[in-house]
This record gives structure tokens, C-alpha cells and sequence, in this order.
């Protein structure tokens, strides 16, 4: 029988274990730069390929956003300080605040976010692409991380904080997990928010971001739209894989008790000690 220290032992491990499944997937989604190490041609070359398909369909805003940010101070440095913050803190904050306030939907949304950021993985590793910053001065792409860093904490473009540039994966440009997961943030906070002001503003956060990572010279159009569609697959994909853990854990339950019950208990094997000692006592 389970005691309440036991409940709050194990309900205490499962916690953890569960945030523990969360950074081991952002540090494998920070290390996967070791995976495309070597590739940046090949990296290149998918950003022109992008950029070609995205002109031939008429679909290009990368360009102009990207201008309008360089040649308009107001919208670039606040675009660049929520592409080097948002993405980070936003995120584990509605995390924790459904852990904190709405229990009964955390599983759920932590599940989808790794769904998500793995499936981003598979992206990432099996199509690396150089973000429009990285094309060359041919692309006339500006980047205003790089051109903005003397007053923020990053080091160049990317965003990532100074001496860290080289533990990043520069060719994680497809999808756009910066889209992705401000799409499960701000659907999140639409769905269980009570202020009718932040549900609205977590339906624009998404497209907010989307601009801010064309603006910034981070992520070609067709990266955005590879971000939504990763983040509804892992929604998609989040039910069946609880149900599946679901009944994988009911079964496990259940196997354990069928061992228990044939196991003797503590009190019928004392009583056949006593029984044999009195037996040899009468003997």
C-alpha cells in the first residue's frame, strides 16, 4: 500500500524526469550544429534554393521587412531583442505557468512541445539551411543582430549571447522553431488564459514573430510556414502518443500486480516459521 510520502515521492520523481525530457531535447536542438558540422555549402545552397522557390511562387517579404528593420532603428532594435529573448523565456514561462495553474493541460502541452521540437530535429539535421543572413553580400540581406550588438548582449547575428556563437547550430533555419513555438505559446495562452487582453495578444504573438525572423534576416518565409506545420503535426501527434504511454503504463500496473498477488505475504510467512517451530517442538 502506498503511503502519502510514497504518493508525493513518486509524483516528485515523475516531475522531474519530465523536465528532465525537456532539456535533454533543447540541448540535443542547441547541439545538432554537430551534425551538420561541414555542410555549410550544402547549408547555403538550400538557402538559395528557398529563396528560388519563394520568387517563382511571388512570395518573398524577406527582403523588405528585412529593410524596413535596418533603415528604421525603431523596429529593428525591439525586433532583435525579441528575437534573442522571446523565443527563451516566453516559452518556459507559459511552461510553467500551465504546471503552476492549469495541471490538468500541462502533459498535454509539454508532450507537444517535444513533439514539436523533434520533429524541428529532423529538419534541421536532414535539411540544414543557412539562414538569409549568411547568403552573402549578392542577397543584399542585412543582419541586424550583427549590426545592433554593441548595444544588446549578443555577440553577432543568430542572437545568442557573446562566446556562445559556437555552440549554436547556424543552419537551423528549416523550420522555424522561433515560429513553432511561439505558435504553441501563443495558441496556449489563448486557450487558458482568462484575460481577453493576452488571449489576444497570444493570437498575434505567432505572426509578430514570424515577422520579426524575416525582418531580422533569421528565416526565409517558407521556414515560418515549415515552423506552423511542425507544430500542428506535434499536436496531431501529441494524443495517440499519450494514449499509447497510457496504456504501456496500465499495463505495466497491471502485470505488477499480478506478480504481487502471487507473491506470499509478510504475515503467512511467519506464520509457517511459527508452525514449523512448534512442529519440531512436539517432535
Amino acid at each position: 500500500m502506498r503511503t502519502p510520502k510514497t504518493r508525493r515521492l513518486r509524483w516528485r520523481w515523475r516531475s522531474t524526469w519530465q523536465w528532465e525530457i525537456l532539456l535533454v531535447v533543447y540541448a540535443v536542438y542547441d547541439g545538432s550544429r554537430l551534425l551538420v558540422h561541414g555542410k555549410q555549402d550544402v547549408a547555403e545552397q538550400h538557402g538559395r534554393d528557398i529563396l528560388s522557390v519563394e520568387r517563382h511562387l511571388g512570395l518573398s517579404p524577406e527582403h523588405w521587412l528585412n529593410h524596413a528593420f535596418y533603415d528604421h532603428a525603431w523596429l529593428g532594435i525591439p525586433a532583435d531583442y525579441m528575437y534573442a529573448t522571446l523565443h527563451y523565456i516566453l516559452t518556459v514561462v507559459v511552461l510553467f505557468w500551465l504546471w503552476k495553474s492549469h495541471r490538468e493541460a500541462y502533459r498535454q502541452a509539454r508532450t507537444w512541445l517535444g513533439l514539436t521540437t523533434m520533429l524541428g530535429l529532423v529538419g534541421f539535421i536532414t535539411f540544414p539551411t543557412a539562414p538569409p543572413r549568411m547568403l552573402g553580400g549578392s542577397y543584399d540581406f542585412v543582419d541586424t543582430l550583427a549590426e545592433h550588438a554593441s548595444i544588446g548582449w549578443w555577440g553577432g547575428g543568430g542572437g545568442t549571447p557573446k562566446g556562445f556563437g559556437n555552440v549554436t547550430n547556424e543552419f537551423a533555419a528549416m523550420p522555424s522553431l522561433h515560429v513553432g513555438w511561439a505558435l504553441w505559446c501563443g495558441l496556449l495562452l489563448f486557450r487558458y488564459s482568462r484575460s481577453r487582453v493576452v488571449r489576444v495578444l497570444g493570437l498575434a504573438y505567432p505572426a509578430v514573430i514570424a515577422m520579426v525572423v524575416m525582418g531580422t534576416a533569421n528565416h526565409y518565409l517558407l521556414d515560418a510556414v515549415a515552423g506552423v506545420a511542425v507544430t500542428l503535426l506535434g499536436l496531431w501527434a501529441t494524443g495517440p502518443l499519450l494514449r499509447l504511454t497510457g496504456r504501456l503504463r496500465r499495463r505495466g500496473g497491471g502485470a505488477g500486480k499480478v506478480a504481487a498477488a502471487h507473491l506470499p505475504s509478510q504475515r503467512t510467512s511467519v506464520e509457517d516459521t511459527e508452525s514449523v517451530e512448534a512442529a519440531g517442538r512436539r517432535s
